[in-house]
């Protein structure tokens, strides 16, 4: 289910110096931000929940989740050199999987990380925060990279429809509109963070129980119809 060429063929369109220069922006933000916060506030949980909550989990996460998601394979796609990888001796499922585990290892990497790092700059881990959001970050990882990796699949304006679904879904509605927090990835992700944090300083709106079925079902769905759909791009791009 895993092939290392294409794996590696992956990375390099994935890290590529403009690609990967456009990772960097939104951590490095947060971790300036978060030494700003520290030193003119100190340590001080609600403070770092409400940024690693706002700040990483509800924007930095599903905008590294676009980027890392739709470019696995939507430059391909777009470009056509993908009919070369289909020509291969390689199952569909294959490559769709391949390029789902490193845009997941990606996403975690240039989310999960910094959210981590953030946390403790802000209060050392108080409250268990820093570790909760990094566990959510790593959960939401796995959800966006697999829903983005299928936009990349189905449409040339996958990076439009991440965004629109990153920024108005995620931050603004995932956040505003109670009904929409039950579809969200976001409040998914929450549940657990809310499960390892103490206090009371982390909430969700989704119980534990069903986020964690939410999260595994919208993975693995998206990931197989991403293979349907690779199935049937060969036989298109024929036509």
């Amino acid at each position: 289910m895993y092939n290392p060429t294409v794996a590696r063929l992956t990375y390099r369109a994935l890290l590529g110096r403009r690609r990967a220069a456009i990772l960097f922006v939104l951590p490095a933000l947060l971790i300036v931000i978060s030494v700003a916060v520290r030193s003119f506030s100190g340590a001080d949980d609600q403070v770092t929940a409400d940024l690693l909550g706002s700040f990483a989990l509800a924007t930095m996460v599903p905008l590294i989740g676009v980027i890392a998601g739709t470019g696995a394979i939507g430059p391909e796609i777009d470009d056509g050199s993908i009919v070369y990888l289909l020509a291969k001796p390689v199952k569909r499922s294959t490559i769709i999987f391949t390029k789902l585990i490193v845009a997941i290892a990606v996403t975690m990497a240039f989310s999960a990380i910094p959210t981590l790092i953030a946390g403790f700059i802000l209060n050392g881990n108080g409250q268990q925060i820093a570790i909760a959001y990094t566990v959510a970050a790593l959960v939401a990882s796995i959800a966006y990279a697999a829903v983005f990796l299928l936009l990349g699949t189905v449409t040339r304006h996958a990076v439009v429809f991440g965004l629109v679904y990153a920024l108005v879904w995620e931050s603004l509605f995932g956040n505003l509109v109670p009904g929409a927090r039950t579809l969200s990835v976001q409040q998914w992700s929450l549940a657990l963070a809310q499960k390892i944090g103490e206090n009371g300083m982390i909430s969700s709106d989704v119980g534990l129980p069903l986020a964690v079925v939410l999260l595994v079902g919208v993975t693995v769905a998206a990931t197989w119809y991403a293979g349907q759909k690779l199935r049937t791009l060969k036989l298109a791009g024929e036509e």
